[in-house]
């Protein structure tokens, strides 16, 4: 059974925010500016970009690209990710690579070959344009922040490609959120990617999927410290990291198993505490600790613009139905699910390998760990992340 301090919890206090701010140390984070002529029209309603809403996006790479750029892989995050897909933590990163052992010199993702690139989402907090990014007036954009969805997101991604010189990807992969952000690379961009591996998502978010959304958006919201989203400059303590971590402590419940759960804690106590004098199962200790550590290194406003992204997320919106937008695929594409994944189930993977015009068959992997699997099953993803990039 894995153990958990029991300072490990929501008693440290927090900051009021985890999001990145400039000066502060880049590690290998890269900056590139959006050209102030470009102007964004948003899939909501209005325009984001532009001398009036400046763009920035953060992205890290990682090997060589090639003289005509034809060997550029994209890794998209997942919710709660960012740019630094391999690396140690510390030098600004809050967080080892959360890819380590899947992207590397001779690993499936192989940087000796590929060009990785991984961009920071709109509407992240780890130095791409998001809710604590300064507004022209000198002030967070908190609340001010616009509606956001994937398509939006993608469409600012593919404006980096741009900066880049890169104007096709040899791959495009991604789980979770990151493979929502793919199917749309895929779909409004078939021309752009060649290879395409979706784990752990579906063509269009679930009443599920909402759903748990929605409790983990009001666990924020009803914070006392949220202030309608312009907690921004609260005193060290104030800002809704409580709410935030509720909301972490809801998401992770979903990402693992019952199985899990009962393996690794079942009715252990936490440490030497006492639950029938005020301490803690093992179980609450592990949620109070992933708490905790969401807290401190990200922002509350973003973990709602980029769920409430994940809510609309829906490649059929506006294209006839999921059927027809999925023949817009050209990709070679690889889709993978686990078979614990209670967030996302296999058959919302097999929906994708059936419609999908040039999709292999669905590769169902088994592991213990849910949802998380997609970061964690890194033995069996390798053979077949590495088949897909052949």
């Amino acid at each position: 059974m894995t153990e958990f301090s029991k300072n490990a919890d929501l008693s440290l206090g927090a900051p009021a925010t985890g999001a990145w701010r400039p000066g502060d140390a880049p590690g290998r984070r890269q900056f590139a500016q959006i050209p102030p002529e470009l102007v964004f029209a948003l899939e909501a309603g209005g325009t984001f970009g532009g001398p009036e809403r400046p763009l920035t996006i953060a992205y890290e790479s990682w090997g060589e690209l090639n003289a005509d750029a034809s060997n550029a892989i994209l890794v998209l995050h997942a919710l709660t990710g960012d740019s630094h897909v391999l690396g140690p933590e510390g030098n600004g990163h809050p967080t080892p690579g959360w890819w380590e052992g899947l992207v590397g010199p001779g690993l499936a993702i192989d940087t000796n070959r590929f060009f990785v690139l991984a961009p920071n989402v709109l509407g992240g907090c780890q130095g791409t344009t998001g809710p604590s990014s300064i507004a022209p007036d000198g002030r967070p954009w908190g609340s001010r922040f616009p509606v956001i969805t994937v398509r939006d997101q993608v469409a600012v991604e593919a404006e980096l490609a741009d900066l880049l010189g890169i104007t096709r990807f040899y791959g495009v992969i991604g789980g979770s959120m990151g493979g929502m952000r793919g199917l749309e690379w895929a779909v409004s961009f078939p021309e752009r990617v060649a290879r395409l591996v979706v784990m752990a998502c579906g063509a269009a978010a679930t009443a599920e999927q909402i759903a748990l959304c929605h409790v983990q958006a009001d666990a924020v919201r009803t914070d006392v410290h949220f202030n309608g989203g312009d907690y921004y400059g609260a005193r060290p303590g104030e800002g809704p990291w409580r709410g935030l971590g509720v909301a972490r402590q809801i998401g992770q419940i979903s990402y693992r198993t019952r199985t899990e759960f009962v393996e690794r804690f079942d009715r252990e106590h936490q440490l030497d505490e006492d639950p029938l004098h005020g301490g803690r199962y093992a179980i609450e200790g592990y949620l109070d600790h992933h708490a905790a550590k969401l807290a401190w290194r990200f922002d509350a406003n973003s973990y709602l613009v980029l769920s409430r992204a994940m809510d609309h997320h829906d490649v059929g919106r506006g294209r006839g139905g999921i059927a027809r937008a999925l023949e817009r695929v050209t990709a070679a594409t690889t889709v993978i699910g686990f078979d614990s994944d209670r967030l996302y189930c296999l058959d919302e993977q097999a929906v994708l390998a059936e419609l999908i015009p040039h999709a292999n068959p669905l590769v169902a992997l088994s592991s213990p760990y849910g949802h998380d699997a997609f970061l964690l099953e890194i033995d069996d993803l390798t053979p077949w992340v590495a088949q897909a990039l052949a």
